[in-house]
């Protein structure tokens, strides 16, 4: 699986939505993810591709993990994935 279907599947598993009604371009917002759901979604990525997600739940807006839309989630994680490696 790539990068981009492990972040869909993460964020579709928060949703309580099928992976088939994720895609990139949807915002947190619409898929129904709210802060709680937005800090356990951070977890299972930081477990799944054993990362470390520079994200302040407290300041979300003065992050460096970029979270405006699922396409932006998975580009935050591929950068993390490609600098751990």
């Amino acid at each position: 699986m790539s990068v981009k279907d492990r972040v869909i599947a993460i964020i579709a598993e928060q949703a309580v939505l099928d992976i088939s009604e994720v895609s990139p371009e949807m915002r947190l917002e619409e898929l129904g993810i709210d802060s709680l759901g937005l800090v356990e979604s951070i977890f299972a990525i930081e477990e799944e591709f054993d990362v470390s997600v520079p994200f302040n739940a407290n300041e979300p807006g003065k992050s460096d993990f970029d979270i405006s839309s699922v396409a932006a989630i998975i580009a935050a994680v591929e950068g993390l994935v490609a600098r751990s490696a």
